[in-house]
């Protein structure tokens, strides 16, 4: 295996970006709370939101003491409101089952509401130190291009990543941290999908990608996301605008107004009320859980 770790933190060391999460001390809570926020929604749009977060429900049990539905209302514009429903999930049986405190073993953050191996891995490695892989997009692009000559990770495979960034992994705890860290950084801003910066990259002379000569990718391509505009998932969002900005139940009529296309609205509601986003029904309106 080629050692690519050690010339990617010395980069991240000196290039890092100042990023809240990163700060020492950073609470696992805050840690926990920013890695899901971050799932799909840009970092620039999750700063303000987390800081603001943060300082409502500070503790698992502050957002456990509060309703679900607060949690949608603070979750705002950034994106897949589902994703604050399972953190106030997360945050009742942190408080019920550990007594308010993030736990830091896999399994038991595992088996949190809403956190898949990802965030499960992030949080024990990010939040306490341990040497656990931490694999997303960006780090499965560096590794295929880096260790695998490929322009393109094709479709996750949990047990494949973790191992392929299990053997890229120092034995210190320390800088295994690091170097989840600053691979996932090197992907998001050198090593992107579409226009990767090699002149800047400090494996550039490692990269098996490169030294290939670019080869095209012709394996298999995870799915592509359906347009957004005119989608289920827009209509849905206008449709929880609606119930966050109202502190009253939202009537049918009112609904009805969000978007034209009566089949689709209707199926929208249906899915958000399937979801646990929305409670209610047309006689007595609609309102956050």
């Amino acid at each position: 295996m080629v050692p690519i770790a050690p010339p990617v933190i010395a980069w991240f060391r000196e290039h890092a970006r100042d990023l809240p999460w990163r700060e020492p001390g950073f609470p696992a809570w805050g840690i926990l709370v920013s890695e899901v926020m971050l799932q799909q929604t840009p970092v620039v749009r999750v700063i303000p939101r987390l800081e603001q977060w943060l300082e409502r429900w500070p503790t698992p049990a502050d957002l456990a003491a509060d309703a679900p539905g607060e949690a949608v209302r603070a979750w705002a514009r950034l994106g897949y409101p589902r994703r604050a429903l399972n953190l106030h999930a997360a945050a009742v049986a942190i408080t019920e089952r550990h007594g308010g405190v993030v736990p830091h073993d896999v399994d038991e953050l595992l088996a949190l509401p809403g956190v898949g191996h990802y965030t499960a891995r992030a949080v024990a490695s990010f939040a306490f130190g341990l040497r656990h892989p931490v694999v997303d997009t960006n780090v499965r692009r560096v590794i295929a291009r880096a260790i695998g000559g490929q322009g393109e990770a094709g479709p996750p495979k949990t047990r494949t990543d973790l191992a392929a960034m299990e053997a890229l992994l120092p034995e210190d705890a320390g800088e295994a941290k690091l170097a989840n860290a600053a691979l996932m950084e090197l992907g998001a801003m050198v090593c992107t999908a579409r226009a990767p910066r090699c002149e800047a990259c400090p494996i550039a002379e490692l990269c098996a990608w490169r030294l290939a000569g670019y080869p095209e990718y012709e394996g298999p391509r995870a799915a592509v996301q359906k347009k957004f505009e005119g989608s289920d998932r827009q209509v849905r969002g206008l449709i929880m605008a609606e119930l966050r900005a109202s502190d009253i139940p939202v009537s049918h009529a009112e609904i009805e107004q969000v978007w034209t296309d009566a089949a689709q609205r209707e199926r929208a509601l249906a899915g958000l009320l399937q979801d646990g986003l929305a409670v209610g029904d047309a006689a007595s309106g609609y309102r956050l859980p």
